[in-house]
């Protein structure tokens, strides 16, 4: 028997734990854009893709946020 398998997560819990990967990557990709801003050692694409990467990573984190905020009719 596999001891994975004794092992099981609820959706919001699978969130939850997407969410934090997603915010630490995102603030490790904050600060490696400084960093090499700060050196001036990157080209303006790779800046550019850094950045990309960092803006999807925001849209992800928001979406699962909406996914854990229930709705609240007023």
């Amino acid at each position: 028997m596999n001891a994975r398998s004794d092992i099981s997560m609820t959706e919001e819990e699978v969130l939850r734990y997407e969410l934090e990967v997603y915010k630490v990557k995102h603030r490790d990709l904050d600060e490696a854009i400084t960093a090499l801003q700060e050196k001036g050692t990157a080209d303006a694409l790779t800046l550019q893709r850094l950045k990309r990467e960092k803006l999807a990573l925001k849209d992800r984190i928001e979406r699962i946020r909406d996914a854990l905020t229930p709705d609240i009719i007023a």
